[in-house]
């Protein structure tokens, strides 16, 4: 199986991106769906957060408040080390046992794991390519704003993450996103095409 790895900051597009490699045939994993399954009612990574970070953090029926973590999380940069340091290696494994299940009952296609810190991470030689998803930041920013973000609360996240500059070194195919959701998904038809005929025609 080809294992691409799909990265871009907040507001980048890279759900789009996914969306679209889906329709074309590929195996997506989600890292945002998988750590919404992590953090579950009952799990050890819902355990150690809550004693990390209290009770305040749990929504009425025993769940994680999101928006609430976030909060905290984001508000110093030593909370947010905290946070990852609970989260990320759990996540990693989890979506690399998912990765090989999916290899298991598959061996062929391509598989593409959706993940805006795969690259700090260091997890880069999981993967065949690369893929990073880029636009300025400001753009990023107003479309975050028009989708109803607080621009102050995304340009805090956005400084946590890695400066454009690294992701963009760390990238084997860079798709700009500038432009309308045509054209970003043409972009991404293209990438497809790019690939070899043999990986595009099987789907896992």
């Amino acid at each position: 199986m080809f294992r691409i790895g799909l990265a871009g900051g907040m507001g980048s597009g890279k759900s789009e991106v996914a969306a679209r490699l889906s329709e074309l045939g590929a195996l997506v994993i989600e890292a945002d769906a998988v750590a919404r399954d992590m953090v579950a009612e009952g799990t050890d990574v819902l355990a150690a957060i809550v004693d990390a970070f209290g009770e305040s953090v749990l929504a009425d029926d025993g769940g994680l408040d999101r928006g609430a973590l976030a909060a905290v999380a984001f508000s110093s940069e030593e909370r947010l080390r905290t946070l990852n340091a609970i989260t990320h290696p759990a996540l990693i494994r989890e979506i690399v046992r998912r990765s090989e299940e999916l290899e298991r009952r598959g061996p062929s296609g391509v598989l593409v794991v959706d993940a805006a810190l795969l690259v700090q991470w260091d997890v880069l030689d999981l993967f065949d390519t690369i893929l990073v998803v880029h636009a300025p930041i400001d753009l990023r920013v107003r479309r975050l704003v028009d989708a109803g973000f607080v621009e102050e609360d995304v340009r805090r996240r956005m400084r946590s993450q890695l400066p454009d500059d690294v992701m963009l070194a760390a990238a084997d195919v860079v798709v700009e996103n500038e432009g309308s959701v045509e054209e970003l998904r043409a972009a991404v038809d293209d990438f497809w095409e790019s690939l070899p005929r043999n990986l595009r025609e099987e789907k896992a």
